[in-house]
């Protein structure tokens, strides 16, 4: 079983940047797509966006294309979510994912992070 542990959430004002760092302990996704996924109180969980297994594509939501951005570095098992322009609608727990099936902003996981919360206020 992986092993995903995500870090980097807290408060920030509107407009404002986080950065999310996932660790892939046992480095279960060296070779393989990586996501970030998304759940806010009361709603189901959301795709964010996906970055290839060596990190040279990336596909993102709708919601969050342009202010968010993927990246990893492989040779130190990390996934990234550089979060800029927040909004407080991006308020959510963040998780990062891996074991990815599905197509493009359809995408699921069958592998997951504990979860970071990331409050974003107005």
């Amino acid at each position: 079983q992986a092993q995903l542990e995500e870090s980097g959430g807290g408060l920030v004002q509107a407009g404002g940047s986080l950065r999310l760092t996932c660790v892939d302990v046992k480095r279960t996704f060296a070779h393989s797509p990586m996501a970030w996924f998304r759940q806010a109180t009361g709603k189901e969980r959301e795709f964010v966006g996906y970055i290839t297994y060596d990190g040279q594509n990336t596909l993102y939501a709708d919601s969050v294309k342009g202010r968010f951005t993927i990246s990893r570095d492989l040779a130190r098992n990390m996934l990234f979510l550089q979060m800029n322009s927040l909004r407080p609608e991006d308020t959510a727990i963040y998780y990062c994912a891996g074991d990815l099936y599905g197509h493009g902003q359809d995408a699921r996981a069958r592998s997951w992070g504990q979860g970071t919360q990331v409050t974003v206020s107005s």
